[in-house]
């Protein structure tokens, strides 16, 4: 077992310099947006339903539910509800916007070894000139996969809180 973590580590080390620094930047941006869609998951299944039911008791313990007090009070309640579930969805949001653009950075700084390398050695070395092109690539494709993981899961996670919401809208029938 021991063996097989330093050989996994050796690998992604390799793959990391290979495709340049730059992919340390894209593994702490997937690592956040992964750290933050795992704590909505957990919020939304295991914090948020006893804080549903909460508001839900607290609903129907009140006698008045028809009048306009009554509706601001539980329109004040959903929109707390919801502030708290779509709470850091923004942020994972970004975060998946942001890694195809960090990977395009590592193409930009891929690129320019590939021309300071044609300056220095000109084009008759084509071994270099792959180095530089493989750095440039890996990062861009790097950033296309975590944005890849990152959409799927947020949309997911994303509808995931608009059944919770709208459980709750129905759950507090005003008359």
């Amino acid at each position: 077992m021991m063996l097989y973590l330093i050989e996994l580590w050796e690998s992604v080390r390799d793959f990391i310099a290979t495709g340049g620094d730059v992919l340390y930047i894209v593994a702490i941006a997937l690592f956040l947006m992964w750290v933050l869609m795992v704590e909505r998951y957990v919020y939304l299944w295991v914090v948020f339903p006893r804080f549903r039911k909460g508001i839900i008791r607290r609903w129907e313990a009140r006698s008045d539910t028809t009048s306009w007090y009554a509706h601001r009070i539980r329109e004040t309640w959903i929109a707390q509800a919801s502030q708290q579930l779509d709470a850091r969805m923004l942020l994972i949001k970004t975060l998946v916007a942001i890694c195809p653009l960090i990977g395009l950075l590592g193409t930009v700084t891929g690129m320019i070894a590939v021309f300071e390398i044609m300056a220095v050695s000109g084009t008759g070395n084509p071994r270099l000139m792959a180095s530089g092109i493989s750095m440039a690539t890996i990062p861009t494709m790097s950033g296309m996969v975590a944005a890849l993981s990152g959409v799927f899961f947020s949309s997911r996670l994303e509808m995931k809180i608009k059944l919770a919401r709208q459980k709750l809208i129905d759950s507090m029938p005003h008359h």
